[in-house]
């Protein structure tokens, strides 16, 4: 009996011992790195930039094109230069700051089209107070592009209609308008710089 006793009382001790042994090694290896998360993001991104950067969605056309659309499609890649990776990187991290706002798109080459029509509505609609006028001719002036977008396409549009949505509701200032509005840029390159001579070229309609 007592022998009995004794063998309990050690398999109970090792039980005891190895518990929490084999938990923190279940813990060690469920939990990742932050290099481990870091790569696998880093992979992410560069698995998407792949796709955008063959996308062809994306036009420099004016607001008709949005509206003979699907609302269901997607507007991908750039619409003036090729798009740049480590740019596109710093615009997609950017954006995390406003992840916060949903109408703030978290990826400017990747953007709905039913967004954009929204974008558009408001544009048309929204009408700002003299006092919010001056925020929005303020990050006009304070944005890369000196406006929405580098030319009047229907992103310039759509991204006025934006910047007002969130003047009115949220309660922009004019840095935080231009910074979303700079975040969004669509047009490829690596900034601003490579396609600052086309930012007076005219926008096409689509053929009917």
């Amino acid at each position: 009996m007592n022998d009995i006793k004794i063998r309990k009382s050690a398999v109970y001790l090792a039980i005891g011992l190895l518990l929490p042994l084999i938990i923190a090694a279940f813990m060690l290896l469920s939990v990742k790195s932050p290099k481990t998360v870091e790569t696998a993001s880093a992979k992410t991104l560069e698995e998407k930039f792949a796709l955008l950067s063959n996308g062809r969605t994306n036009l420099c056309a004016g607001s008709q094109y949005i509206n003979s659309m699907n609302n269901n499609n997607m507007l991908q890649g750039a619409c003036c230069s090729a798009m740049n990776f480590h740019r596109y990187v710093e615009q997609v991290e950017g954006l995390k700051k406003y992840s916060h706002i949903s109408k703030i798109p978290s990826d400017p080459y990747d953007i709905p089209v039913s967004m954009a029509r929204e974008f558009l509505d408001y544009q048309k609609n929204i009408i700002l107070t003299e006092e919010q006028q001056a925020v929005y001719d303020e990050a006009m002036k304070l944005s890369h592009e000196g406006g929405p977008c580098c030319c009047k396409c229907w992103r310039w549009y759509a991204f006025e209609g934006l910047g007002k949505y969130l003047i009115t509701e949220y309660n922009f200032n004019a840095e935080q308008v231009a910074e979303v509005w700079d975040l969004e840029d669509g047009c490829g390159g690596s900034g601003h710089a490579d396609h600052e001579g086309e930012s007076m070229r005219e926008t096409f309609e689509p053929q009917a």
